[in-house]
């Protein structure tokens, strides 16, 4: 049991790895299946698609990721501090894909959801559902700020998906530019429109 275990999470983060590095129509079953060293008869043991393993496959990485998300939004933290620690975390990580693979990647999840949107509606419903995840990290650190006097907002929600949107539409711009050095005055935009007080620091 130990080896087919082991080849369904093989399958699960080689098809996250290459439908982000390359896209989901360039990636191919059997070339999900080489890369992960994995027959493709045992592909079908566990999936019954490549639109059911990419489903599966973001919600595993999401899986994998929510530590990362829960150490970075924790209350040990201020509010504002939070958000800078996540902006600093973003910019990090592209960063390190950008050295390693010459190219500013991006949200993978933002990425997936617009190629597909209107051709596969459950990898569309994946996406959106975990950008709604991670909003309300968001939605709650600014509840958070809002709370304690240190932002200007009215709504604590309807600023989240401002923050959120904003931080998912740099990223993009990034990609598109091929450059994570895009990513650089996160912090400070987020700060700017939330009227922040102060910057404070990590």
């Amino acid at each position: 049991m130990g080896r087919v275990s082991n080849a369904k999470e093989r399958l699960l983060e080689v098809a996250f790895q290459l439908i982000w590095n390359e896209s989901y129509g360039a990636v191919s079953v059997d070339h999900i299946c080489t890369q992960a060293g994995v027959k493709k008869g045992s592909f079908y043991h566990f999936f019954a698609s490549k639109s059911e393993l990419a489903v599966a496959a973001y919600e595993y990485h999401w899986q994998c990721k929510r530590p990362l998300y829960d150490e970075i939004f924790s209350a040990q933290h201020s509010p504002l501090a939070r958000l800078q620690n996540w902006c600093d975390t973003i910019y990090r990580l592209q960063k390190e894909n950008f050295d390693e693979t010459g190219r500013v990647l991006g949200c993978p999840y933002s990425s997936v959801g617009c190629e597909l949107s209107t051709q596969d509606e459950e990898i569309r419903k994946k996406s959106d559902e975990i950008f709604e995840r991670g909003c309300r990290y968001v939605e709650t650190t600014i509840a958070d700020a809002l709370r304690e006097g240190l932002i200007k907002v009215a709504d604590a929600q309807e600023a989240a998906q401002v923050i959120h949107s904003c931080v998912l539409g740099m990223m993009m711009h990034a990609k598109v530019k091929n450059d994570p050095e895009v990513l650089k005055p996160l912090a400070p935009t987020l700060m700017k429109l939330l009227g922040a007080r102060q910057m404070e620091p990590v």
